[in-house]
C-alpha cells in the first residue's frame, strides 16, 4: 500500500473515531499527524509542524477575544439594534444585508477570511438575538464573501487570472467573476428558503425593542432549533419578544469598542494588516482600560474550535508535505477522457479545499488541467470558472478558514451541534456543486 493511500485511510479513521466516540477531532488529527508524519512520511517534528496554521490560530483567538469583549459591554446588542433600524425592522433582510456586505468587501479587495472575520460575529450575534438559524446566517456570510471574491480587482480574482495568464490559457475576468457571483447567489437563495428565511418574511417587522411591528406577528425560532443540518422547525407564535433587550446606550466602553471595530476594518482593508494580530491588539487595549468588562472574555475564546481546526489543518499539512494531494491530482490528470478528468479535478478541488487554502488548490489544479485543455475538447474559460467555484463554495466547511470563523463566532449555541450542521452542509456542497459546475460551465465548452 502506498504511503499516500495510507495517509488518506488514516484521515478516514480520524473522522470515524471523532464521530462515534465524541473525541475532539483536532486532538485525533494531531496524533495522526505525528504518527503518519514520522512513521510513514519520515518527517521530523519541524516537518509535522510545517502545516500548523499559525496565522489562522491567531485570527480565531484574536477575533473571538475581541467580540467576546464586545458582547460583554453591550456593543453587539447596539449593533443588532442598528441593523434592525437600517432595514426598518424587517429581520428577513438582515441575512441578505450580511451577504451583500461581505460580497462588497471581497469585491473591492479584502481577503475572504478577513471579510468573514469582520462580519460573521455581528451577523451571528443578530441571529442569536432573533432566533435565526446560525447555519443560515453563517452560510450567507461565507457565500457572500465568495460571491464577490473573483471580481477583477479582488485578491482571489487577481491570483487566478494571473495563473491563467502564466499558463497561457484563454481567460475571461468577467466570466470568472459572474460565475462565482451567480453560483453563490443561487446557493444563498436555496439556503435562505431551506433554513427558514421565508418564515421570517411572513412574520412582519420588529421595532427597536424587539416586539412585533405593524406587519403583524413577531420574530420566532428559525432553523437553529431544528434537527439535522439545520432545517427550520415549525415556529411557535408569540405576541412579543420580551427577551429582546432595550436599546443599548452609547457608553464609553461601547464607543471605544465601536471605534476598535472600525479600526479593525481600516487596518485590514486599508493597510493590509493581519486581522488576527490587529484584533488581539485592540482586545488587549480594551481589556486594559475596562478590565471588568473583559475579565471573562478570555474564557469565551473558542478554544475547542481552535484545537479542532488547527489539528485537522496540521494533518492536511502533513498530506501536502508527503505529496498526497499532488499524487491524487496527477492521477486524475492522466485520465484519457477529458470530460471525466475535468469533473474529477473539480471534485478534488472541492474536497481538498474544504480543509486547505482554496487559492492554493486552484494554483495546483489549473496547471494539471493544461494538458487536456490543450487538446481543445474542453473550454479553458469554463474549466477555470468551474474549478474556482468548486474550490471556494466549500469554504462553509468548519475545517476551512471561513467556516472555522463562523463556528467560532456563534454565541449562545450548542457548538458541537453547530459543528455537525456545518459539516453536513459542507458535505452536501462538496457532493453537489462540483457536478453542477461541471455540467453548466465545462460541458457546454465555454472558451
Amino acid at each position: 500500500m502506498s504511503p499516500e493511500l495510507v495517509s488518506i485511510l488514516v484521515l478516514a479513521v480520524v473522522f470515524v473515531i471523532a464521530t462515534t466516540r465524541s473525541v475532539n477531532m483536532g486532538a485525533l488529527a494531531f496524533a495522526a499527524a505525528f504518527g503518519v508524519g514520522t512513521l510513514v512520511a519520515g518527517l521530523d517534528a519541524d516537518g509535522v509542524f510545517a502545516g500548523f496554521p499559525g496565522d489562522l490560530f491567531v485570527v480565531l483567538v484574536g477575533v473571538t477575544y475581541l467580540f467576546a469583549i464586545a458582547r460583554a459591554n453591550g456593543t453587539t446588542d447596539w449593533l443588532v439594534h442598528a441593523a434592525v433600524r437600517l432595514v426598518r425592522g424587517r429581520v428577513a433582510l438582515i441575512p441578505w444585508v450580511m451577504f451583500a456586505l461581505t460580497g462588497a468587501l471581497t469585491a473591492i479587495g479584502a481577503v475572504s477570511p478577513a471579510a468573514v472575520a469582520i462580519v460573521a460575529p455581528i451577523a451571528l450575534s443578530f441571529a442569536a438575538r432573533y432566533r435565526i438559524s446560525p447555519l443560515l446566517m453563517g452560510a450567507m456570510v461565507v457565500h457572500g464573501a465568495q460571491a464577490g471574491g473573483f471580481s477583477p480587482i479582488s485578491i482571489y480574482g487577481s491570483i487566478v487570472n494571473g495563473i491563467v495568464e502564466r499558463e497561457k490559457l484563454p481567460g475571461s475576468e468577467i466570466t470568472l467573476f459572474l460565475a462565482s457571483l451567480l453560483a453563490n447567489l443561487l446557493i444563498a437563495a436555496v439556503v435562505f428558503v431551506a433554513c427558514g428565511g421565508v418564515r421570517l418574511w411572513s412574520q412582519g417587522a420588529v421595532d427597536d425593542s424587539g416586539s412585533a411591528g405593524a406587519g403583524g406577528g413577531s420574530v420566532t425560532s428559525g432553523a437553529g432549533s431544528g434537527g439535522g443540518t439545520g432545517t427550520a422547525s415549525a415556529p411557535t407564535a408569540v405576541a412579543t419578544r420580551p427577551d429582546a433587550p432595550a436599546a443599548v446606550p452609547l457608553t464609553a466602553p461601547v464607543v471605544a469598542t465601536l471605534v476598535s471595530l472600525v479600526a479593525l476594518v481600516v487596518a485590514v482593508l486599508g493597510f493590509d494588516l493581519d486581522a488576527g494580530l490587529t484584533a488581539i491588539t485592540l482586545a488587549v487595549v480594551l481589556s486594559t482600560v475596562w478590565p471588568d468588562d473583559s475579565r471573562a472574555a478570555v474564557g469565551q475564546i473558542a478554544w475547542p474550535t481552535v484545537l479542532l481546526i488547527c489539528g485537522v489543518l496540521t494533518y492536511v499539512g502533513v498530506l501536502d508535505e508527503m505529496g498526497t494531494i499532488t499524487w491524487a491530482g496527477e492521477g486524475v490528470g492522466g485520465i484519457g477522457v477529458p470530460l471525466l478528468a475535468a469533473v474529477l479535478l473539480c471534485y478534488i478541488g472541492a474536497i481538498v479545499s474544504a480543509f486547505a487554502s482554496s487559492v492554493g488548490i486552484m494554483g495546483a489544479l489549473i496547471p494539471l488541467a493544461v494538458p487536456f485543455l490543450a487538446q481543445g475538447e474542453i473550454g479553458a474559460v469554463g474549466m477555470v470558472a468551474a474549478l474556482a467555484v468548486s474550490a471556494t463554495v466549500v469554504d462553509v466547511s468548519p475545517f476551512s478558514t471561513n467556516g472555522a470563523l463562523v463556528l467560532a463566532a456563534a454565541p449562545d449555541v450548542d457548538r458541537e451541534r453547530f459543528f455537525r450542521q456545518l459539516m453536513a452542509y459542507g458535505g452536501i456542497v462538496v457532493a453537489a456543486v462540483p457536478a453542477v459546475a461541471w455540467l453548466v460551465m465545462v460541458v457546454p465548452g465555454w472558451g
